[in-house]
């Protein structure tokens, strides 16, 4: 299994290496190229599980990123395992550059003007949202009043732009991706089989070897 630990470690522990790992980012990443190298399947397929999982990182839908990709790779005939492992290039460190490009790519498309460049508007953004999904979640149970105003706001500056430019940039994203780990595997699995047809020769030669020195000292 390519994720089974033989040291588990605590849940909370885990949680602070998902956002930040142990060892850094560029240890972190250094594995998960080690993995993809190593996965048992042809290149394209691989290749097609890299293109989703960039991709599904381009998207706002946060916390459904390796469900979705995982479930994508399915029908596009992709490795699962992939598309999970390449959901990490989105993280703390990209983010921030996949947020503002996604948005400033939708604002275009769709000819609208936002101050993307500016992280405290969309925070505000963001912490509107929140509020009006929690104070409309407690007027559920009490007299209050439901009001959408910042939520509906949030979705046409913020989470609308988001989706249609992240959809844009995910697709080339995905697609130089794709064309970039085909070349990659293909060189990596036939050194790899190589390697492997020469160990597997000496291991041959090494047991004729002592098969005719067994037949010669007798």
């Amino acid at each position: 299994m390519v994720f089974k630990r033989r040291d588990k470690r605590p849940v909370l522990q885990a949680m602070q290496e998902s956002v930040y790992p142990r060892r850094g980012w560029g240890r972190a990443i250094s594995y998960l190229k080690l993995r993809l190298h190593r996965l048992p399947d042809t290149p394209h397929k691989i290749a097609r599980g890299v293109f989703v999982g960039i991709f599904m990182c381009f998207t706002p839908l946060f916390g459904l990123h390796i469900i979705l990709a995982a479930l994508i790779s399915l029908p596009l005939r992709g490795n699962v395992v992939a598309a999970v492992l390449a959901t990490f290039f989105g993280n703390p460190l990209t983010f921030p550059f996949i947020t503002v490009g996604s948005l400033t790519v939708g604002h275009f498309l769709l000819g609208k003007k936002y101050a993307v460049a500016e992280p405290q508007g969309l925070l505000q953004s963001f912490r509107g949202a929140g509020a009006d999904l929690k104070d409309n979640f407690v007027a559920l149970f009490t007299e209050a009043h439901t009001d959408w105003t910042r939520l509906g706001q949030f979705f046409h500056e913020v989470y609308l732009p988001y989706l249609v430019g992240g959809f844009v940039l995910g697709l080339i994203a995905g697609a130089v991706a794709y064309y970039m780990t085909v070349p990659v595997i293909t060189a990596y699995q036939k050194r790899r089989k190589g390697r492997l047809r020469q160990k597997l020769t000496e291991i041959r030669a090494a047991a004729v070897k002592k098969a005719d020195e067994r037949s010669a000292g007798k």
